[in-house]
């Protein structure tokens, strides 16, 4: 396959492409131990182009054992913290010589537009992976002076120490496979742990090929396995095994909770970064034109398929008509087409059920008295295409307002007065992120303390840095990624009091 959709491939992605894919369990790729197999779905055609193993529980036992035997004996243990901070800098290296064909297997797996790939999701999985590989060397504890009072005769000495926290589970979404993948693996692998990497069964590819350069880089086998499979068997499989410390979850809040639940049985270890409904909230001094490009890049980018998608655009009721007019035209104009043409910008949603999914929504808005200012329906073709829809005369009580649609469906309304929008921003079980448009600071810096998000953007939204932690409130999850706060998701706090 040396063409997709009319569109050269680089030789690289191509002779991906060309050869049967495997699953790398204990530094061997090997086939599901059913023999069976998942097809890989083009979204911008619906055709089948490539097939991975579909693994379950055996699987998922075999990499267990895999990532136990490496942690535990051979040479990971002995890994001291610079080695594994130079691991992780050639994996970076590796990764950003074949930046190419990572966004190409995005953008044919996915759906999303090749330049997005490779200018956002590429460019900030090596710009992590190479921010992780320096904790590698900076996990420390501290020394404390210890009182003891009961023993008085004799002297004390305490301090801390970071462990990792053992054998990772990390499951990971379809939306941005390749850098959730990378957000769970850089800290585990920087911390020491070992990992079973799951992929979501919609994008498996560049979690395969990422398998591929982390033994291109050294890393020992069984230090990273990947598991390909259904979340039902594989990942469910995973998330419950009595063999792993610590799961790492990316994906829906109805999932991430039955997931929360299946560690629970074992007292796993767990972080789930979960669901959102973010508001976009535009004052009364913001230009209409420049509040509706930024509210078109925080529902648009990526189809919509972010957690942190400004879903729900309140705007003051002075400039919510103009606001709207200039976003509907954004809208409207925007070039659909398949991921792969470097012209597109707006590209297929991950699947037909993906694609079923937005367009019951946004026919839930049209039945509830909603109405679309653009878009409103499926693009024309075979591929899962969803037109960019802006939707007003909407109300609180309406599903499309209430619940997470995952697509590029954004609904608008208007509002008066801070303590309003502040109370109408909140009203969700969500709370993951949220934007605030304007150039007045002392109404911007009241506004943020009342917002209940893990993220506030302001005059920005979906700007992701690695030094800030990332995280949502209520259901949007449990921890943080992202800075300093990702070591503590992969490590243990050890307390060592000595007697003298």
């Amino acid at each position: 396959m040396n063409a997709f959709h009319g569109i050269a491939l680089h030789p690289d992605t191509a002779a991906f492409l060309a050869r049967p894919q495997r699953m790398l369990i204990g530094g061997e790729w090997v086939e599901a131990v059913s023999g069976a197999t998942l097809p890989v779905v083009d979204p911008a055609s619906g055709e089948v182009f490539c097939r991975v193993p579909a693994g379950e529980s055996a699987d998922i036992d075999r990499a267990v054992a895999a990532a136990r035997r490496a942690f535990e004996s051979g040479d990971w243990p002995r890994a001291r913290p610079v080695d594994r901070e130079r691991l992780l800098l050639k994996l970076a290296d590796l990764l950003e010589a074949h930046a190419q064909e990572f966004a190409e297997l995005e953008a044919i797996d996915n759906g999303k537009p090749v330049t997005i790939a490779r200018h956002v999701d590429v460019a900030l999985a090596v710009d992590f992976v190479r921010y992780m590989a320096g904790w590698a060397t900076k996990l420390d504890g501290s020394t404390m002076e210890l009182s003891v009072p009961l023993v008085r005769d004799r002297e004390f000495f305490g301090f801390t120490r970071r462990e990792p926290v053992g054998v990772v589970g990390a499951i990971i979404p379809w939306n941005f496979p390749l850098l959730m993948a990378v957000w769970k693996v850089a800290p585990a692998l920087a911390a020491g742990c070992t990992m079973i990497l799951k992929p979501a069964e919609d994008t498996p590819l560049t979690a395969l090929r990422l398998g591929e350069l982390a033994q291109q880089a050294g890393y020992p086998a069984g230090v990273l396995n990947v598991v390909t499979g259904l979340g039902h068997t594989a990942g469910a499989a995973l998330a419950g095994h009595p063999g792993i410390e610590k799961v790492a979850f990316t994906g829906s809040t109805e999932v991430g909770k039955l997931v929360g639940k299946a560690a629970m049985e074992n007292m796993t270890r767990v972080s789930l970064e979960l669901g959102g409904k973010s508001p976009v909230i535009v004052l009364d001094d913001v230009d209409p034109a420049v509040a509706a490009a930024g509210a078109a890049q925080a529902i648009f980018f990526n189809q919509g398929q972010v957690c942190t998608a400004g879903s729900r655009l309140y705007v003051h009721r002075s400039r919510f008509d103009a606001v709207v007019d200039h976003l509907a035209e954004i809208a409207s104009g925007m070039k659909m087409g398949p991921g792969i043409d470097p012209a597109t910008q707006i590209g297929p949603l991950v699947s037909k059920v993906q694609q079923t999914r937005v367009l019951d929504y946004v026919q839930s808005g049209f039945a509830e008295g909603a109405r679309a200012a653009a878009g409103g329906a499926a693009g024309e073709g075979p591929g899962c295409f969803v037109r960019p829809t802006v939707l007003v005369d909407v109300h609180e009580d309406m599903r499309v307002v209430r619940e997470e649609i995952f697509g590029p469906v954004v609904v608008a309304q208007a509002f008066d007065d801070l303590d309003d929008i502040a109370r109408r921003a909140n009203d969700t079980p969500y709370g993951l992120a949220a934007s605030i448009w304007s150039n007045d600071l002392s109404r911007v810096h009241r506004l943020i303390p009342k917002i209940k998000a893990g993220t506030v953007w302001v005059n920005c939204h979906n700007i992701i840095e690695n030094v800030m932690p990332f995280g949502g409130f209520k259901q949007s999850g449990i921890g943080r990624e992202a800075g300093r706060a990702a070591l503590e998701l992969y490590t243990e706090s050890k307390s060592v009091i000595m007697m003298l």
